[in-house]
């Protein structure tokens, strides 16, 4: 499966450059926030694959115009073809403002979402828009990760999480991946590409989870 991570500042090749087909390679969308709702709705209408998001904490404007065709998972775990996706939007509160958690805010979203992770049999990929603390994040208040992030990884050792947040154009220095244990952790910003195998989702998961069509399972 080939997906396209996306996030905190759009493409030029995949929206005012656009070339007809250049998304068709696609199974899968991922968005990390703070993304222009046009811009995602573009990329669901070019791909004819499903785009999946979390919440930035600038995106307070997807409450009165969210991204047309696209799926919010922040506190969801959804399944499509077999990969269970698990969503966490939002960054470490740094000052007033949506979309923004302290760290025992975020520890109650997890610990909420912990039913769903075992009724699917685990999680795959953890779907953030904040990093984990000193796994990618920043210094400055306003760029810092979660530390529960870090126990999420520990729990249950997803192949990945990917975030976003800090863009890499701050410093040269940043890298996009880092790994943890048995989780690689990715930075979308603006595209990353990654791919997966394709995998059998267990049979007895799927009387567990609830149909909601278009490939997609959501408790």
């Amino acid at each position: 499966m080939k997906i396209l991570t996306v996030s905190d500042e759009e493409c030029p090749a995949l929206w005012e450059h656009y070339v007809p087909g250049r998304l068709k390679e696609f199974d899968l969308i991922l968005s990390c926030g703070d993304l222009k709702a046009e811009y995602l709705s573009f990329l669901v209408t070019m791909a004819r694959c499903p785009v999946l998001y979390v919440h930035g904490n600038h995106d307070g404007s997807y409450s009165r115009r969210p991204p047309e065709g696209c799926d919010c998972i922040d506190d969801k775990l959804v399944i499509y073809r077999g990969l269970r996706i698990l969503g966490l939007g939002g960054c470490l509160q740094y000052h007033p403002g949506e979309h923004q958690y302290t760290e025992e805010q975020m520890r109650k979203r997890i610990q909420k979402v912990e039913k769903q992770i075992k009724k699917a049999g685990g999680v795959d990929i953890v779907l953030t828009h904040a990093p984990v603390q000193d796994l990618g994040d920043g210094s400055d208040p306003a760029h810092r990760g979660f530390a529960v992030f870090r126990e999420l990884l520990d729990k249950h050792r997803p192949a990945y999480l990917v975030h976003g947040h800090v863009h890499l154009r701050y410093d040269h220095k940043l890298e996009r991946i880092h790994t943890y244990q048995d989780t690689t952790v990715v930075n979308a910003y603006e595209r990353h590409t990654l791919e997966l195998p394709d995998r059998e989702y267990p049979q007895e998961h799927h009387n567990a989870l609830l149909w909601k069509g278009r490939d997609l399972y959501k408790d």
